[in-house]
């Protein structure tokens, strides 16, 4: 079994996003010797990116800007909760090939996190029928790992 105190706190741009990182900052701020890695997953660019002329090293750039603003309000938020900024790392990537959910999986495992947090994305059912919903697939892919899904 992985170790529950390595934490995966994913994270992006929403408001359900910011309600899971409050939640798990409420809850691992008052514990000892708990590691958290903020990991931000973007998508690969849409197909008219590169035929308006982008390249993909201009976007992983200007996504890779974007998490950097990010973290560091997430950062700030987690230091509000009384967690040390040494005990927070961050982590970008682009889901090369792969859903959102896979690249989560797939950095789970390589670091192998004991509990992943992640915020609810508000779907209708028909959304969720059609597209799935990246908390739902988390649910029901993880092993050996919680998954704290927050709406």
């Amino acid at each position: 079994m992985n170790d529950w105190k390595k934490v995966l706190i994913t994270v992006d741009d929403t408001p359900t996003s910011d309600k899971g990182l409050n939640y798990a900052g409420n809850i691992i701020g008052h514990l000892e010797d708990v590691k958290i890695c903020l990991l931000h997953i973007y998508p690969e660019p849409p197909p008219d990116y590169y035929r308006k002329g982008g390249s993909l090293d201009d976007y992983k750039e200007q996504c890779e800007q974007k998490a950097a603003v990010l973290f560091k309000r997430n950062v700030d938020m987690l230091m509000n909760d009384g967690i040390s900024k040494e005990d927070i790392c961050q982590d970008v990537r682009m889901a090369d090939q792969s859903t959102i959910s896979e690249a989560i999986l797939q950095v789970q495992e390589e670091g192998e996190f004991g509990t992943i947090v992640v915020g609810k994305r508000g779907v209708s059912k028909a959304e969720e029928f059609l597209f799935g919903s990246i908390s739902n697939a988390l649910v029901h892919h993880t092993r050996d790992c919680t998954v704290w899904v927050v709406g």
